[in-house]
This record gives C-alpha cells, sequence and structure tokens, in this order.
C-alpha cells in the first residue's frame, strides 16, 4: 500500500474538483508562481489517491509546470458506483482523457499534458494513449510493468478480491494491519491511511485487482503510438514487477528509462526531489 510522506499538500497546491464531461474527481491542483510551461496530469496507483504526488507537487512547480493529481473514480474522495463493471480499465480510460480534456481548456496555452501513471495507474495511462493520443505531450509509466504483475504479487491480490468479496472495508483493514503492519507508520499515518482505505470503492478495488493480476503485454501497441515522448521510470527495486521487466520494457519502447537510487515500488514518496528532477528534465525535452 502506497504511504504519502504527508497528507497536507504545500502552498503552491489547492484541493479542487476537476470538472469534466465525465463528472467530477477530486484534485489536487498545484501551479507555479509565474506561467506554466506545461501542465501534467498524474494518475495514482492501486488502493492510492492524489496525496500520493503530495511530494512532488512543490519541486514540479519550482520547475515551471502546473500539476494536477486526481483520485480516479471511486478512490478516496471521487465517488463511484458500486458495480465493478463501472471499473473496467476502457471505463477509467476514458476518464483520464476526459480530465486531460478539461485540462487542456484550461490551460495557459491549450496545449496537451504531460500524463503519469504510478503503478496501476500507469496501465490506465497507457489504456487512455491507446485509445487516444491526442490530448497529451508525453507519457511517463512510473513503476509500471509491461503486463500482469509478479505471481507472489498475483497471489496477494487474489487475496485481497476474495476478503473484500466477503467482509467489510473495515474487517479487511484490521486484518491487513495485523498481518502487515509498518514499524515506522506513525498513528497520523494509520489514520490517514485507514480514512482512505474505508472511502475507497470495495468494487474499485476489486476491478482494479482482478486487471493488475490478467492485464496482457501491450508494449508493441503502445510503441506504435508516434510521435509520442515516452518515459519508464522506477526504483532500483520493485516487487510488483521486477526492475528487468521494466528495463525490457523500456527497450522495447525506446523510451528514456530512469531509475531512481534509493527508492523502491514508489520513488514518488521514496525519493520525491530526485523524482521530480527527473520528470522536469524529460517534460522539458518533450516540446
Amino acid at each position: 500500500m502506497s504511504r504519502p510522506p504527508t497528507w497536507t499538500p504545500p502552498p503552491c497546491a489547492r484541493p479542487t474538483p476537476l470538472r469534466t464531461r465525465r463528472g467530477r474527481f477530486a484534485a489536487l491542483d498545484a501551479r507555479p508562481a509565474g506561467r506554466a510551461q506545461g501542465t501534467a496530469l498524474l494518475v495514482p496507483g492501486f488502493t492510492g489517491s492524489k496525496e500520493d504526488f503530495i511530494a512532488l507537487l512543490e519541486p514540479l512547480t519550482q520547475a515551471g509546470y502546473r500539476v494536477v493529481a486526481v483520485d480516479g473514480r471511486g478512490q478516496y474522495e471521487t465517488d463511484g458506483p458500486d458495480t465493478e463493471e463501472a471499473y473496467t480499465q476502457g471505463e477509467l480510460a476514458a476518464d483520464i482523457l476526459a480530465q486531460a480534456e478539461a485540462l487542456n481548456a484550461t490551460g495557459t496555452d491549450g496545449t496537451p499534458v504531460h500524463l503519469l501513471g504510478h503503478s496501476f495507474g500507469g496501465h490506465l495511462a497507457r489504456a487512455a494513449v491507446l485509445l487516444d493520443r491526442a490530448p497529451f505531450r508525453s507519457l511517463t509509466l512510473l513503476s509500471s510493468g509491461p503486463a500482469e504483475v509478479a505471481p507472489a504479487q498475483r497471489e496477494k491480490l487474489k487475496l485481497l478480491r476474495d476478503a473484500l468479496s466477503t467482509m467489510t472495508m473495515e474487517e479487511v483493514w484490521a486484518a491487513m494491519q495485523a498481518m502487515d503492519a509498518p514499524a515506522e507508520e506513525t498513528p497520523t499515518d494509520g489514520a490517514e491511511l485507514r480514512h482512505r482505505w474505508l472511502r475507497t470503492h470495495p468494487a474499485q478495488l476489486i476491478a482494479a485487482g482482478r486487471q493488475l493480476a490478467s492485464e496482457p503485454d501491450r508494449v508493441a501497441e503502445l510503441a506504435a503510438v508516434q510521435p509520442l515522448p515516452k518515459h519508464v521510470m522506477s526504483g532500483e527495486r520493485d516487487d510488483t514487477w521486477p526492475v528487468a521487466w521494466l528495463d525490457s520494457m523500456a527497450t522495447r519502447l525506446g523510451a528514456r528509462r530512469t531509475v531512481i537510487t534509493g527508492a523502491e515500488h514508489s520513488p514518488n514518496t521514496d525519493r520525491p526531489d530526485a523524482t521530480a528532477k527527473a520528470l522536469a528534465d524529460f517534460w522539458d525535452e518533450a516540446y
């Protein structure tokens, strides 16, 4: 489970709904002091939310970018239906296209947005680009692999899906904490993470877990989307998709490859300054 280092947005960011033709999405909208040289849309991963990107917002706005992090439908502060059918990859990818469209309309120059997806969010970002690449200036896949997750992770996802089908969210949370309570987690972190978990729709988690365990390899399809600058980022260790898989994917895509030293599955929270610098450098060159 992703653990943001702080839940308080920096002064450059404000919580605000992103209004789109497919509904409202809870967002953190961070803007630079001067004119933005571009806009980035950040899509969180499984069990995550917009708060996973909080530590990136200030350094990215200091680099001159407007950055908008969102909760997808059914995630944390964005409402969603209680049926799994509402969370198919096609539906969630269409939401991202609507979000990008709304940002393009409100941007300082109306130009396409830089799209970033973390983990499961990377699969959704890829699906959105494959539907329509026009709204996007670049694509970054952050700790997001070429296909289904590693075998050990598929087993964990099955256990979670089974639990969510028979237990309440509160019961599942208690069971997860009993099995895997992180020693470094502060009481405040635990309260915030529990609050986020309880506000996330079980149907969204079940559908997302199913997708992560069965996603096909679509790297060749994505490589054929041209012209679109692509960037594969990760930490130097990753249990969800082995780093060697990410290396190979970057080669197949002809993408820039960045490995953040000292980070694992969430470089955005493990080493946010280094992650933000690598992102800004890529976006600067993507024009």
